[in-house]
């Protein structure tokens, strides 16, 4: 999280400086987890420690934060929590991808979920098809690595990546970057995360 919130074991204060700032950021990234999933579980994370806390209550808090800045974020679900975290360096660029490319995928896998999706969501043959490849040299040796669709759709639907193409300029990148496990897209707004061969994904 950022500098103005400190995390502590039962709750979390957001600072006086840009405390209003602060606290809309989260609202909107707590309300498009809760889109994505009404049983989301966000990590907030300061420094080493970290909190875990159900998307549903933490925006309850959030619409109760008292005047100090402090927010409850409802009880600690560590056993809700899928897996580690991805490390927070040591990952390696492999390519850039346009915005607006990014956004054209994502919009085109919405008509066709919307056609062969069902009450459960889109199919997971759509959620893991590969929509896009990047391949590079790195550090000598040929890195290739394809993009799922649930990473393209995790991008649009926390709104890390704009909506509209005329919001996005024509040089704006979606950078992408690997270590071993771990698959890394950076948008403009936010990055999604996914552990290399596995489903669940870490929004950031």
């Amino acid at each position: 999280m950022g500098a103005g919130i400190e995390v502590v074991e039962r709750g979390l204060w957001l600072g006086p400086e840009g405390r209003a700032a602060h606290r809309k950021d989260l609202v909107t990234f707590v309300d498009h987890a809760l889109r994505l999933d009404d049983a989301a579980v966000i990590r907030l994370r300061a420094r080493s420690r970290g909190l875990l806390s159900g998307a549903d209550a933490l925006a309850r808090g959030l619409s109760a934060m008292d005047a100090a800045g402090y927010v409850d974020p409802g009880f600690s679900m560590d056993s809700a929590w899928r897996g580690a975290l991805p490390p927070e360096s040591g990952f390696v660029h492999v390519d850039d991808v346009p915005a607006r490319v990014m956004l054209d995928l994502a919009q085109r896998g919405a008509r066709l979920a919307k056609e062969h999706g069902s009450s459960h969501g889109p199919p997971v043959s759509l959620l893991d098809q590969e929509v896009i490849r990047v391949t590079s040299a790195v550090e000598g040796a040929d890195v290739s690595v394809g993009l799922p669709m649930r990473c393209v759709f995790a991008l649009t639907a926390m709104g890390f990546l704009p909506q509209s193409p005329d919001a996005i300029a024509a040089d704006e990148m979606v950078r992408v970057r690997v270590l071993p496990n771990w698959l890394r897209v950076d948008a403009k707004f936010g990055s999604v995360y996914r552990r290399r061969g596995h489903p669940a994904l870490v929004l950031r």
